[in-house]
Order: structure tokens, then sequence, then C-alpha cells
């Protein structure tokens, strides 16, 4: 069973900034909620070489695993250029520049919802505090006495 919307988005969150983190290229979101059975998202990085590639992955695995996220599956051939992990509601593919425009998973996929990789990567503060007036004591009601 796939977890709401709003749930995987924010594990697709977690996932991008695990990559970014690791200085990933061209980042993409892709929402496959309404066009899929098996996730929705899928997450689409491309990594300098097949060094990167493995750190990458090894980066995004740990940033799951402290988020108690169940990694469902992780392929990956040597020297493919490839690596996929299935986190179930979050499907994410790095690839090398080559391999990615060789396999062009985003038209596979161009009926989905592109998501803002920058929106996601945005720390969302906390709304202002208002300031309190602080009144002085002769602003303040009196209170009454216990038993009168």
């Amino acid at each position: 069973m796939k977890l709401n919307k709003t749930d995987s988005l924010e594990l697709a969150r977690l996932c991008c900034r695990a990559l970014d983190e690791k200085k990933a290229g061209a980042l993409r979101v892709i929402d496959v909620t309404d066009l899929s059975s098996i996730t929705n998202y899928i997450v689409i990085a491309t990594a300098t070489s097949e060094p990167h590639v493995r750190a990458l992955r090894v980066e995004l695995e740990k940033a799951l695993d402290s988020a108690h996220t169940h990694i469902i599956g992780v392929e990956t051939a040597s020297d493919s250029g490839w690596a996929v992990m299935d986190a179930f509601d979050v499907m994410i593919h790095i690839f090398t520049p080559e391999t990615r425009s060789r396999y062009k998973l985003e038209n596979l996929w161009r009926d989905g919802e592109d998501v803002s990789v920058k929106g996601l990567l945005t720390v969302r503060k906390a709304p202002a505090r208002k300031r309190v007036k602080v009144l002085g004591k002769k602003a303040l009601p009196k209170r009454k006495k216990a038993g009168k």
C-alpha cells in the first residue's frame, strides 16, 4: 500500500536533499501518482562518474535508513552507469550522463507532473512569532482572592 501523497513527497524531499548534498546533477522529480500503481514519485539524478554513482547510492541508503524507510531493493551492476533504488513510494534512479541520455527515462514518464526540485530543496522557515507587548502592572486586571 502506498503512503499518502504528502508523506511520499516528504520522502522525495529527503532523497533530493541527500543527493544534492553529494553534488548530484540535473535532479528531477516526477509525480507519477496517477500513472503508476507501484510508486508515487520518480527521482532522477546524474552522477559525474561510476564512483560518484556509488557514492550517491550509499548516501541515499544512509538517509533512508536514518528516516527508518524500508528500502525494497537496490539494483546496480558494476560499470553500468546506473543504480536504481526502490523505496516503494519513491523510485530513485542515478545515472552517469551517457547512460541517462541513452535510456531517456524522463520520456517514459513524460505524462507525469514535474515537481519543483528547487522547492523541495528550499528550507522552510518557521513562521515568525508575533511580538507580544508586555503590559505594566496597572494594565492587568486585579485577581479575585480565593474564597471571596
